[in-house]
């Protein structure tokens, strides 16, 4: 078998989204003729953690560790809950303390392109020996933290190696990035060192067909769109919510708040009694201090259950048995290439999508061609009523269900398959 060596940030016990994409290529990749052997952080400092994703490692995968110095540690010293929140993304836009602005800026602006810059250097080091020891000639680095890629750019000027960058999410286009507090300086050289990247690595990958126009406008080097996906069997939903349950999977932070969408309920619990006593929001992972204070504004406090981080094992139980499943995106041009990796999943539990994000959002095609839902603007309110209240009605029948079409395309050993012959 030819060998690739995978280095990643993200791996069990690291629980969210970051952690799966990888995980599940390695599990699949020796069906395809290639070995993956990996390389990890000795002492991450992961925001959240989920044991069962280890289920899913082989014991006989080769990994290769080096200790990294992670400065969310001494951070977390001044404030752990706002430093763990920051280091998973969660940025509140409104409300910052002092302390929270100020680990903001430092953020930005000193640890570029990341906090995890200080496991470059040392990577590099360690990994030439494991490369010659290995005989390995192709290697996988993949972002965020796109610093992983700067191990990968480093490796390229040391040795003629076969580099495959693979972008989860974009680099200076990502909705965050923004709210770092970036001087221009700062900025210029998240910008050069994404340069650098694209021009220098022999291939990339992303997970969207906006990113793939994004970065063709910086390089010439080829970019494949491989999205994220599901895995495991297609189930029937036995045991649905006797609840009219609108959930949403994963955390729902300040940017995205569907403000239009909470009012349009509340208008419906005002209309509808059957609807009043029926609706239940329930939120699955971490849901921002903003959104809960629309919520409470529009008078929907009382139909929330806020559930918070769960396992994925059993965020897919509460997947399958939700009536609709809620998927939100930040009103923003920059966001129309994200495309969530619980989308697929949502699929796979063959509920309704409910999908509300920007303009032209990568994610409308997809739900479309899988007829598996429907996707609106934030600006969206008469016809996003009207699917609700038609769901609805369904429910109530006992008939609300989606007939899904061609989503085989989107599971984990497919997209593993289409990886292994790209690189």
């Amino acid at each position: 078998m030819r060998k690739v060596l995978v280095i990643t940030y993200y791996w069990p016990p690291a629980g969210g989204p970051g952690v799966q994409r990888w995980l599940k290529f390695v599990k699949y990749l020796r069906d395809f003729g290639i070995e993956p052997l990996l390389y990890i952080p000795e002492n991450p400092h992961y925001p959240m953690l989920d044991d069962t994703f280890s289920q899913d490692v082989s014991t006989d995968i080769k990994i290769y560790k080096h200790k990294i110095k992670e400065p969310y540690r001494i951070a977390s010293l001044f404030s752990s809950k706002k430093t763990k929140r920051i280091s998973s993304g969660i940025i509140q836009t409104k409300n910052q303390s002092f302390i929270e602005k100020v680990l903001l800026w430092v953020r930005g602006n000193l640890f570029i392109p990341d906090a995890r810059k200080f496991w470059v250097k040392p990577s590099v080091n360690f990994l030439k020996d494991v490369l010659a020891k290995e005989g390995i000639d192709t290697i996988i680095t993949t972002g965020p933290p796109h610093s992983v890629h700067l191990i990968g750019y480093y490796l390229k000027q040391g040795k003629p190696v076969h580099w495959v960058a693979d972008f989860r999410d974009p680099w200076t286009t990502i909705g965050y990035h923004k709210k770092l507090k970036l001087t221009k300086s700062a900025e210029k050289k998240h910008k050069l060192l994404e340069a650098k990247v694209l021009h220098t690595a022999d291939k990339i990958i992303v997970t969207s067909s906006t990113t793939k126009k994004e970065f063709e406008n910086i390089t010439s080097q080829p970019i494949k769109v491989i999205t994220n996906g599901f895995d495991g069997e297609l189930l029937t939903n036995d045991g649905l919510d006797s609840k009219f349950t609108i959930s949403h999977i994963g955390s729902l932070l300040s940017g995205r708040n569907p403000v239009k969408f909470w009012s349009v309920l509340a208008q419906m619990v005002d209309e509808f009694p059957a609807f009043k006593e029926a609706l239940r929001l329930q939120f699955i992972g971490v849901v921002s201090d903003e959104i809960l204070s629309t919520i409470k504004e529009v008078g929907l406090q009382d139909f929330v259950e806020v559930i918070g981080y769960v396992s994925h094992q059993e965020a897919l139980v509460y997947q399958r048995k939700s009536q609709v499943l809620l998927l939100v995106e930040i009103d923003s041009q920059e966001t129309i290439g994200i495309i969530p990796g619980k989308l697929f999943e949502y699929m796979a539990a063959k509920r309704p999508i409910l999908g509300i994000g920007p303009k032209n959002w990568d994610v409308e095609s997809i739900v479309e061609e899988t007829k598996t839902g429907y996707i609106f603007e934030h600006s969206d309110d008469i016809e996003l009523k009207n699917v609700i209240l038609r769901w609805f009605e369904n429910y109530q029948k006992g008939q609300l269900n989606i007939i899904a079409d061609n989503i085989e395309q989107f599971s984990r050993r497919e997209l593993t398959r289409k990886l292994a012959e790209y690189i």
